[in-house]
């Protein structure tokens, strides 16, 4: 017995989007050509699939697929640390997703070795602070989401660059930054206890504020 198998009239239109391949990892322009490379011209199908919202285009030559898309959710740090780099998220950012300030946080805040720059694109604002390579090499971690692994500061780290970048840190006294820290950071100095003081200590030795630092480690005791 013969057997006849209908395919439906849009059977083309529902192979498996190529796109499926890229997950939720930053993709860089060439390998999106590298992947349409059989059509006519891969930079209009790119500049199509931007347009048609399938690809989101993270700054000049970086892309990211669309969680619809990819079936995975976009991590936003992830994509800090592709857009400019080398750069780890920190500040109010990281400050926020270890829980330790209650503010909703509308930028993704990141520390880098370059100069100070922001990008906007669809997924949000990213805004990049520079600092020196010895201070940028402390208190680095890294931290798994959706199946991939980001660059972030730890939680003593993310302090220290609040403090290093903030221009109104007062440094007279302990008193002064305690109520610094929970008055204008809103910072929850009860995690203070659970902290690594070599982190702070360090970054005392390879960034500015000394003082400072020195009287957030005598907050701890």
């Amino acid at each position: 017995m013969q057997i006849f198998v209908y395919l439906p009239k849009n059977y083309i239109k529902m192979k498996p989007n190529p796109l499926i391949r890229m997950r939720n990892i930053p993709v860089t322009s060439g390998t999106l050509q590298n992947l349409f490379k059989t059509f006519k011209s891969p930079e209009e199908k790119i500049r199509a699939l931007e347009k048609d919202g399938q690809l989101m285009r993270l700054k000049r030559g970086l892309y990211v697929v669309n969680s619809l898309v990819s079936g995975e959710k976009t991590s936003v740090a992830l994509c800090a640390n592709h857009i400019y780099g080398p750069s780890y998220v920190s500040l109010h950012w990281a400050l926020r997703h270890y829980g330790l300030i209650p503010e909703r946080v509308f930028s993704v805040t990141s520390v880098t070795t370059k100069r100070s720059r922001t990008f906007d694109n669809p997924i949000g604002r990213f805004s990049y602070f520079q600092t020196t390579p010895e201070y940028f090499a402390v208190g680095v971690t890294n931290r798994e989401e959706y199946g991939v692994c980001y660059l972030i500061a730890t939680p003593e780290k993310a302090l220290c660059d609040m403090i290093l970048y903030d221009n109104y840190v007062p440094d007279r006294s302990v008193s002064a930054l305690a109520t610094y820290l929970e008055e204008d950071l809103r910072f929850d100095t009860d995690a203070l206890r659970d902290f690594d003081s070599t982190i702070i200590a360090e970054c005392a030795v390879k960034g500015r504020k000394k003082g400072v630092f020195e009287n957030l480690i005598k907050m701890m005791k």
